[in-house]
């Protein structure tokens, strides 16, 4: 399995950098130091690597599956439907809070959630992001789920404003998208699509985003 993972990093770092239409399967190989005719022996073609890069970035489970090789497109028949599903239960999964108000959630633990969702969620996202020309209908259901993410995110700091614990916010829906770009930007385009990739842990940056979003905002 450790080549399919090599496989699916560097896959992955250029799909996001350089494009899926602009990246051959020999820029693959060569990304790793392998034969083209080895990154075939793992996979059918470059559509069953990007769609096997989705598929781990809704279920990371999936990486570790003992897989028949090649992996073929007929492994991904229902992948569309599965992200579709994965947006709608993360984004459930985010605003759960709001049904009582935030009442037993702070806002620390506001900003940790929301980190933990974009690193873990990262490759797939920024996968669309970087690719809507070959994404097809994800493409329409990722600016929706980022639309709903954002209006939650919106309401909970309207919900600690409310509450007094943090300070008031004229630019309430400005300041929820900065913090969703703070976040995003150390969560996911540092490790990726910075122009200068960053070397640094998801601990260090999940710190350094909670001590300067929370010291900037918190009562």
């Amino acid at each position: 399995m450790e080549r399919i993972r090599l496989i699916h990093d560097a896959a992955a770092m250029l799909f996001i950098r350089q494009g899926y239409s602009k990246t051959q399967i020999s820029h693959i190989a060569e990304a790793i130091g392998t034969s083209v005719g080895t990154i075939y022996h793992d996979f059918k073609g470059k559509n069953e690597i990007k769609n096997f890069i989705l598929k781990c970035a809704i279920d990371d489970s999936f990486m570790n599956r003992s897989l028949e090789r090649p992996i073929a497109e007929s492994m991904f028949q229902h992948l569309e439907t599965e992200i579709l599903e994965s947006f709608h239960a993360i984004s459930a999964r985010f605003a759960s809070h709001l049904e009582d108000r935030g009442e037993h959630y702070s806002f620390e633990e506001l900003i940790s959630d929301a980190f933990d969702l974009l690193s873990s969620h990262a490759t797939g996202c920024l996968f669309i992001e970087r690719n809507q020309a070959d994404s097809g209908r994800l493409t329409e259901y990722y600016k929706d789920y980022r639309k709903r993410f954002f209006h939650t995110m919106a309401e909970y700091l309207s919900i600690f404003v409310e509450r007094n614990e943090i300070r008031p916010l004229p630019h309430l829906e400005l300041t929820a998208t900065m913090i969703i770009e703070i976040l995003t930007w150390w969560a996911m385009d540092s490790r990726y699509s910075s122009f200068e990739i960053i070397e640094v842990s998801p601990e260090a940056a999940k710190e350094l985003c909670m001590d300067n979003i929370i010291t900037a905002y918190k009562r």
